[in-house]
């Protein structure tokens, strides 16, 4: 695991082994619409997403300018105090950041560094939670190499980490933010075993959340396997209460009930999931993303 960079709002969130491959965090403009509330809810419980964004695109239908409003809703609606994201392209994630409003900020970069390709971004609630530590590495035999693809994925793949302190409880904890290759199997694999590797030494005294469009669906294919076998559980099969299942994936045609679960939040098992959920949210048949996002709320 690349070393631990201490980090501040004041002197922006910036990776040391990676610094030209960084984009900035924000501080994201205000927003009236965004709750004042959004984050005084009681109790000690952290509301999680994971969304694949859908990358922006400007070819009807479906396109970023009809979506944006869309996710902004369910955003505001969903008042997560961490979202991990996929695909989204760098003008999406300043659009995001500014539709959340003023409360949030993020940590991200481009898959092929900078503001290159699509982004492995998470968003969070600064009144929440502060960034202590974080930094990315590449799905490939060379991890430090930004950029990298060795296993013959049709796409480059990576992890943005970041180590949080949870203001509330004054606690600390790691959060991983993935996405998988669509294309190969193989990419696969060695991606999970990467991924446990670098879990593996990280400080095991903290708790872990895994967030990702993993492109496999869970109990069904040896990747979730061996991602569970780094000691971590499917916040889905262990929460107290679930929402109705979907397909996580559904490409803008008919949803499909108990369909594969492709999108993950994995913890580590002393975490207490509260409530699981996929999130159908749709405004006027239009959704927010060809993925419905998934949800937890647990305690750590």
């Amino acid at each position: 695991m690349p070393t631990e960079t201490r980090v501040t709002r004041r002197s922006g969130l910036q990776t040391a082994a990676a610094a030209a491959a960084v984009t900035v965090p924000l501080l994201a403009t205000a927003l009236a619409a965004t709750p004042a509330h959004a984050s005084q809810r009681p109790g000690r419980r952290l509301e999680v997403m994971s969304f694949n964004l859908r990358y922006a695109g400007a070819t009807p239908p479906n396109t970023w300018a009809d979506r944006r409003p869309v996710t902004r809703e369910l955003l505001r609606r969903a008042r997560p105090h961490v979202v991990g994201s996929q695909e989204g392209l760098y003008g999406q994630v300043l659009d995001i950041a500014e539709d959340l409003g003023q409360h949030y900020e993020w940590v991200g970069t481009g898959r092929a560094g900078g503001s290159r390709d699509e982004f492995m971004t998470v968003f969070y609630d600064r009144r929440r939670l502060l960034p202590v530590a974080y930094d990315h590495f590449w799905l490939s035999d060379t991890p430090d190499v930004i950029g990298s693809n060795t296993w013959g994925g049709g796409s480059i793949r990576m992890v943005t980490w970041v180590r949080f302190l949870d203001r509330r409880t004054d606690d600390e904890f790691y959060f991983l933010n993935t996405h998988l290759d669509n294309h190969s199997q193989y990419a696969r694999t060695r991606a999970a075993h990467l991924i446990t590797d670098r879990i593996s030494v990280l400080d095991r005294s903290l708790p872990l959340i895994v967030t990702g469009d993993f492109n496999v669906a869970a109990h069904k294919n040896p990747v979730y396997e061996t991602m569970l076998g780094a000691g971590l559980v499917d916040t889905w099969d262990a929460a107290d209460e679930r929402s109705k299942q979907y397909a996580t994936f559904h490409g803008y045609k008919p949803l499909v009930p108990d369909g594969d679960r492709i999108d993950w939040i994995l913890a580590t098992p002393a975490a207490r999931v509260h409530a699981a959920a996929i999130n159908t949210f749709s405004l006027g048949g239009q959704f927010p993303s060809d993925h419905l996002p998934v949800q937890a709320s647990l305690t750590l």
